[in-house]
């Protein structure tokens, strides 16, 4: 009798179970998210964290990762999450065009950074966190953190020994960074990520100015380019997390605290993955030759950043500020002296 009633009790039990899941999955939120990286890279700036998160979240949510360019193109990735046709970006404010005023300090804004733990130190310790919360606020969009990438270097198919080897060469890279390398001769051009490679294969494009050594090697473009050229227009790359605000403010505090705690967790891997990686691989990398451009020479163009930070000061009272921030930290900076500035 014992053994008849547990049957009979756990028959009734079962379709009542079969019914609670899918009205569980039904109110599981879900989340679609685009990374500005292609399948390559975001295996290691954002595969991780989107994992991590939904281990975590378990049946209270879950976020699909899109890789660049798979749902909308990465200059509309910001008007897509402002509508609401995604739900959240990683992304840098240059590439993905918002329309605010921190735009152009995203990606590489030039010599505004000299190692990646600059970032990090500027938003959290110097202001830019709270401008940044309150330009995109106002357009709809939660800025939800900012972190470090890698520096930005020029891959090239022939070498770079001098400025005047800049001279005509088509280079993809950023709004912002082209358009101030375009003083040098630099000829920028805007392709969809997935096309650089082959791009560079067929002479479109002469070389790459998007990232450090580590991204060379890591998307194939070490394969296409045959030198690399050591000086840098930015020492680290600012990229954010963003959401939709309604889609962000309907979420419980806790998975917002969680969906932060991850988004840290994929800036610390970040900070030691680029930085011993670019070592590495200048030191052990066979794909390319290391060249220079020497120091006295260089010197022309970071006299350049300066007079360029001050005309994008002039376009807005909140660029104003911004670029205050960046000169009173690099100012700091240099009175610190060792480790933190040389020279």
């Amino acid at each position: 009798m014992t053994s008849r009633r547990k049957f009979i009790a756990g028959a009734a039990v079962a379709p009542a179970a079969a019914l609670a899941t899918p009205a569980l999955a039904q109110s599981q939120i879900k989340w679609r998210m685009q990374t500005y990286a292609g399948p390559a890279l975001a295996a290691e700036v954002i595969v991780p964290a989107i994992e991590m998160f939904n281990k975590i979240a378990g049946d209270r949510m879950n976020i699909e990762l899109f890789f660049a360019d798979q749902l909308v193109p990465t200059g509309e990735l910001f008007r897509a999450m402002q509508s609401g046709t995604i739900d959240a970006v990683q992304s840098d404010d240059d590439s993905m065009a918002s329309p605010t005023e921190v735009t152009v300090f995203g990606g590489y804004f030039p010599f505004g950074s000299r190692y990646s733990l600059d970032v990090p130190v500027l938003f959290n310790q110097y202001g830019l966190n709270e401008i940044w919360d309150a330009e995109y606020s106002k357009v709809g969009v939660k800025h939800i953190s900012a972190g470090a990438w890698d520096p930005c270097h020029f891959a090239t198919k022939d070498p770079i020994r001098s400025l005047a080897d800049l001279e005509g060469k088509r280079v993809f890279t950023f709004p912002t960074a082209g358009r101030f390398l375009s003083q040098f001769g630099v000829v920028p051009v805007n392709l969809p990520w997935e096309d650089i490679e082959v791009a560079v294969q067929t002479g479109e494009l002469d070389g790459i100015a998007w990232s450090g050594i580590t991204e060379d090697y890591t998307v194939g473009w070490a394969d296409v380019t045959n030198y690399f050229l050591t000086n840098n227009i930015s020492g680290a790359w600012a990229g954010s997390f963003f959401a939709n605000m309604d889609r962000w403010n309907e979420l419980p505090e806790d998975l917002q605290t969680l969906f932060r705690v991850c988004c840290d967790q994929s800036h610390y891997y970040r900070q030691w993955w680029y930085w011993g990686g670019e070592a590495n691989l200048r030191v052990n990398g066979t794909k390319m030759e290391l060249t220079s451009i020497p120091d006295s020479e260089w010197q022309t163009v970071e006299d350049a950043a300066v007079k360029f930070w001050d005309e994008i000061a002039a376009e807005s009272e909140t660029k104003a500020k911004v670029v205050e921030i960046f000169k009173k930290y690099n100012a700091d900076m240099v009175k610190a002296g060792r480790p933190y500035r040389y020279g």
